[in-house]
């Protein structure tokens, strides 16, 4: 028999092979077209996963190490004020949340005078945050609003400032519907 020649046994039953073989040609574009797909999915997860999520909690991780001592000690002083902030938000089904806080030093006489910084924190992205600027009604009771606040889960950090320096700090996680 000659070499690479077909026996009876290998003939296809109706004598002749209808189909083309598997060419190198075929293989190197099968190849190629399965590296393309991996390459463009791989392409579209990470550019959707940096777009969405920037990875960051804060700007320089450095400098916020650096001021870790000073945030303990701003802590342990705010523990011995005994101040006592209490929040409470409440959401509109237009997107509108109302915040209001009621501030009592450890005698449960108003806090008056404060300038409080309130945001509304997204644990998930930070470009839904929202900055709540409050007013002072009455003494001690202070409240604002934000627009475009999305139910779900949210950071309510409050900051109380008097005469330039930082009295009190709040983080709290709250769900709004």
């Amino acid at each position: 028999m000659r070499p690479f020649a077909r026996s009876k046994m290998q003939q296809p039953v109706g004598g002749t092979l209808t189909g083309r073989g598997l060419s190198g040609r075929a293989v190197l574009f099968s190849l190629i077209g399965f590296f393309a797909v991996v390459i463009g999915v791989n392409v579209t997860m990470m550019t959707l996963a940096i777009s969405t999520m920037p990875g960051t909690e804060v700007e320089s991780p450095y400098l916020a190490g650096i001021k870790y001592n000073a945030e303990i000690a701003s802590a342990r002083a705010q523990e011995a004020r005994g101040w006592h902030l209490t929040s409470h938000v409440d959401r509109a089904g237009d997107g509108r949340a109302v915040v209001t806080i009621e501030a009592r030093d450890r005698n449960g006489a108003p806090l008056t005078g404060l300038a409080l910084s309130v945001k509304l924190a997204r644990p998930t992205d930070q470009r839904a945050d929202r900055a709540v600027s409050l007013g002072e009604p009455t003494a001690g009771r202070y409240s604002g609003d934000a627009i475009d606040v999305a139910a779900g889960i949210w950071d309510l950090e409050v900051d109380a400032d008097r005469g330039g320096e930082r009295l009190f700090r709040s983080k709290n996680r709250i769900t709004l519907d």
